[in-house]
């Protein structure tokens, strides 16, 4: 017991250096593979937005992992028992969406903290053999993302990232545009004073600032303000824009490579 946390995300997160990560929307191991193969240093797989499903998702772990990167899930919003499922098929970190309220926080912690610290139902099928079956290792191990990207959980903001067992934030800045009258995926003075605002709360409350970007540019530029944690893009992203140029270039056209939130 009080061991220091040693799984690969949080040693590299311990570090002065950001991180980066890919994001698999295709329901393929060998997609997910081929992501976590880029030299990231994890690998989320979206089940709310993407096209996986759980008879899917545990392949598509095992191929993030076997390629030296961190497995991560973000549920479907809502479904903490796919949450629970997750996380004993071996995802390192879940990432939650539209927590928009301290009660929907402290339903995030409870899906993915054993007891006391939450209702995690014990069952590590695959789990164990990357985190083993020591419960208060678990869950100082696993990481624990909400999602703040609407004006309601703005108005929550501090309330929620003091819930004892959340370990940061994700944002979703097209929900958190959306969400105050701007168009997804345009960069405005606006939403940038929003981005601000929660890594400035995420120092307060030594939680993790975490944001999903459209490039690498501007994921460096995300990590200029602050972000720790930066996912660039998706693998249905890059894969039509970089096939489109290639195409565009055999037609002797010219095509600027352009890259998407998802």
């Amino acid at each position: 017991m009080g061991q220091p946390k040693g799984s690969p995300l949080w040693l590299q997160l311990e570090g002065e250096e950001p991180i980066f990560g890919g994001w698999c929307t295709l329901p393929s191991s060998f997609a997910a593979e081929l992501v976590a193969h880029c030299g990231v240093n994890y690998a989320v797989v979206d089940m709310q937005h993407g096209l996986t499903g759980y008879s899917d998702l545990v392949s598509m772990l095992q191929a993030i992992s076997l390629a030296g990167s961190v497995p991560m899930v973000r549920i479907p919003f809502g479904d903490y028992g796919i949450a629970q499922r997750a996380l004993d098929a071996g995802a390192m970190g879940l990432i939650f969406p539209m927590i928009n309220t301290v009660e929907l926080a402290e339903d995030a912690v409870r899906s993915c903290r054993y007891p006391p610290l939450g209702e995690r139902s014990y069952g590590p099928i695959r789990a164990r053999l990357h985190l083993g079956a020591d419960t208060e290792w678990v869950n100082s191990q696993v990481l624990c993302l909400v999602q703040i990207e609407t004006k309601e959980a703005m108005s929550n903001l501090d309330a929620i990232l003091a819930v004892p067992g959340i370990d940061g934030v994700y944002v979703g800045p097209a929900d958190l545009a959306l969400s105050h009258g701007m168009p997804p995926g345009v960069a405005t003075e606006e939403l940038d004073v929003l981005l601000r605002r929660i890594v400035d709360a995420c120092h307060a409350h030594g939680r993790i600032p975490a944001i999903h970007t459209l490039s690498g540019v501007d994921a460096l530029e995300k990590v200029a303000m602050g972000y720790r944690m930066c996912s660039i893009g998706s693998d249905s992203v890059w894969l039509q824009s970089a096939y489109s140029q290639q195409v565009a270039f055999a037609k002797e056209k010219s095509l600027e490579v352009t890259g998407g939130l998802y």
